[in-house]
């Protein structure tokens, strides 16, 4: 990797989370990770603090504030966290997007509720932002709760690959191996700088601000499921998306076969959608 270099003034930065029943364990691992990140990116020089933290629940059911909210009393020094409800649940982009009228810093972090960054994540990403205006978006490198890497970036999805996905039927996935690989872009399991890619994972995305509000920020027709592709391939003219293998986090969330046939059924109908704007592939 290049030598992290620092920039004349720290950068700003604001985060985005959003909620919906969200599993208090992981939300306090989430925020707790965060608050690190932050300090030790503001200790290198590249990060002025304290950072916006913006929690929007999508309309949990009542009591759940009260159980997460003290959760959010961060230490100041780092981290300033605010509490946003929705009046009902405007899906993953919809939450995100309500944070994001009132922006105003230069880098926006989307992040999942179950995601945890590694200690020096930000101070990786800022300084490869830095010499590089032209990106737009950072896709960190990934691994899952049992430390197996996980392969967040992607190329254009086709049909029968995603029902593979989505089907979590291991004969399916056998005859398409290969297919699946290209897709999950396994290759960058031995990328040691940056790597333009496609499509980025909205469990953990770093944007330019002005890029992510020059094209709206999600598009709110995707409820759940390729709001994520959507975004990545519009916001790719404002600039380059890449992944960053030094930014590093840990996600804790599952594929979609193992979350029930209701996932399934948001992903199956998101995905139409997907091809339907940008083109069908059966393979």
């Amino acid at each position: 990797m290049r030598a992290m270099s620092t920039p004349p003034n720290p950068a700003s930065l604001s985060v985005s989370l959003v909620l919906y029943q969200s599993d208090a364990v992981l939300l306090d691992a989430t925020l707790a990770s965060l608050e690190k990140a932050v300090a030790r990116a503001s200790n290198s020089g590249l990060l002025h603090t304290p950072v916006a933290v913006a929690v929007v629940d999508n309309a949990s059911p009542a009591g759940y504030r009260a159980q997460v909210e003290p959760l959010l009393h961060c230490d100041p020094q780092w981290l300033r966290c605010s509490w946003q409800s929705s009046a009902s649940n405007r899906g993953f982009g919809g939450g995100h997007n309500l944070a994001l009228d009132a922006l105003d810093s230069e880098y926006h972090l989307v992040l999942n509720p179950d995601v945890e960054l590694a200690p020096d994540a930000l101070q990786q990403a800022l300084a490869s932002l830095h010499p590089a205006p032209d990106i737009a978006l950072m896709a960190p490198a990934a691994s899952g709760s049992d430390g197996a890497t996980e392969f967040l970036c992607k190329r254009q999805p086709s049909l029968l690959v995603l029902l593979a996905r989505a089907s979590g039927q291991s004969w399916l996935r056998r005859i398409l191996r290969r297919s699946m690989e290209h897709y999950e872009m396994r290759e960058l399991a031995d990328a040691r700088e940056l790597v333009d890619v496609p499509l980025a994972s909205g469990c953990c995305m770093l944007l330019r601000t002005r890029a992510l509000q020059a094209v709206g920020g999600f598009d709110e027709q995707f409820f759940m499921y390729f709001e994520d592709f959507d975004l990545s391939l519009r916001i790719a003219e404002q600039g380059r998306v890449v992944f960053n293998p030094a930014m590093r986090i840990v996600h804790h969330g599952g594929y979609t076969a193992s979350k029930g046939w209701q996932h399934i059924r948001l992903f199956c109908r998101s995905g139409i959608q997907f091809f339907n704007r940008y083109g069908w592939r059966l393979l």
